[in-house]
């Protein structure tokens, strides 16, 4: 009878309770970023990316959770965007990929260049490594867990309940 009081009272605050945030993907050329949002999105997995010129944006709603993800492109013309984009947002994911070894220190010189920005300070910033290597991604595929452990990520960053 409790689990069923319990049921009841998480779908009547399931009417009123939305969460909706705003986040910034960010990172340098093929890190991931455009991946990460198809995955968290749709649950599938596409080599066949085309790299993001400029932005993308794409809501993700999942649950009471939609997410507003900003995808910005990672090229070294578009890194001057970034700064806009971050503005405002619930918080900023900064994508590594791990596996390329020789684009370390650049990512590492861009993640402090962001950081050193006066009007971002008070955004959590978090960064993903080596989250979407290739081997990685026929597991990730069509996971639930994937998109509920980013979520955690972020609603831990924000310091929100997490609810489903």
């Amino acid at each position: 009878m409790l689990a069923l009081i319990s049921r009841l009272l998480d779908w009547f605050r399931s009417l009123f309770w939305k969460e909706e945030m705003e986040l910034t993907l960010v990172g340098l050329q093929y890190s991931g970023k455009t991946t990460f949002v198809n995955v968290i999105a749709s649950g599938q997995f596409s080599e066949d990316m085309i790299p993001t010129v400029g932005f993308n944006m794409r809501k993700v709603t999942k649950g009471n959770v939609t997410i507003k993800i900003w995808d910005i492109g990672g090229q070294p013309r578009f890194r001057s965007m970034w700064e806009r984009y971050c503005r405002g947002v619930n918080a900023i994911v900064y994508m590594i990929d791990a596996a390329d070894r020789e684009k370390i220190e650049a990512s590492r010189n861009e993640l402090h260049n962001l950081l050193d920005k006066p009007q971002l300070q008070g955004i959590p910033i978090s960064h993903f490594s080596g989250l979407f290597n290739i081997q990685n991604l026929e597991e990730a595929e069509a996971s639930p867990e994937v998109f509920q452990s980013f979520l955690a990520l972020i609603l831990e960053l924000l310091s929100v309940p997490l609810k489903y």
